[in-house]
């Protein structure tokens, strides 16, 4: 549970941070991490786009430089974006000023106000930086999809038990994930559906 749903202590030691939106109202927010490319990020457009629902996008700076129209694309089919580092750089393993400076050169790509840090570690004086500029975005359900010890179903089986409402839950389109991604994905959107959730995209405080 400690990596499916971060525990409230963890919470605690970064309240600057989104957890969880709209607690009261029953939505929940699909988020795509390390992307865009061009093997899985079409794919996951396409099956948004069939069940019309919008998601937000965490992008890798190094990725939308290499693929700048998939990324334009995430854009011009209603979906947010947002900076996930340049290089998905660890926090924890990297100084502030070279974790700060790495965010920027992606935010000259990304120019967007939503950040989150890759496998959501930070250090307190790069949060304390960063949220001056960006609205540090978490989650409230991992789902493990890039995982080679668990299954599509065991993966799907994590967003059913954990999700709530106001829930910000993870995926990511990657390669990593592709097998566990592909499979649990749409099942997922179908049974948030059937259970009354609406499907939403983060906003961000410009729009």
């Amino acid at each position: 549970m400690f990596i499916e749903q971060p525990p409230l202590f963890y919470r605690i030691l970064f309240p600057e941070c989104v957890w969880r939106l709209h607690k009261k109202r029953k939505c929940v927010y699909l988020t795509f991490d390390d992307g865009p490319i061009p093997e899985v990020t079409p794919w996951v457009l396409d099956t948004l786009d069939r069940y019309g629902v919008k998601a937000t996008f965490f992008c890798v700076g190094d990725n939308v430089k290499r693929n700048p129209g998939l990324f334009e694309e995430i854009k011009r089919r209603g979906h947010s974006v947002g900076n996930h580092t340049m290089n998905h750089l660890q926090g924890m393993k990297v100084t502030a000023r070279r974790y700060l400076r790495n965010v920027a050169e992606a935010n000259m790509l990304i120019k967007s106000p939503l950040f989150r840090p890759p496998h959501g570690l930070l250090k307190w004086a790069q949060s304390n930086v960063l949220r001056e500029h960006f609205t540090i975005v978490m989650y409230d359900v991992v789902s493990r999809d890039y995982s080679r010890k668990l299954t599509g179903e065991q993966v799907l089986k994590n967003i059913k038990r954990y999700v709530r409402k106001g829930s910000i839950i993870v995926f990511h389109d990657s390669l990593k994930a592709e097998k566990n991604m592909k499979y649990a994905l749409p099942k997922a959107i179908e049974w948030l559906m059937e259970k009354g959730y609406s499907i939403e995209r983060i906003k961000s405080s410009e729009e």
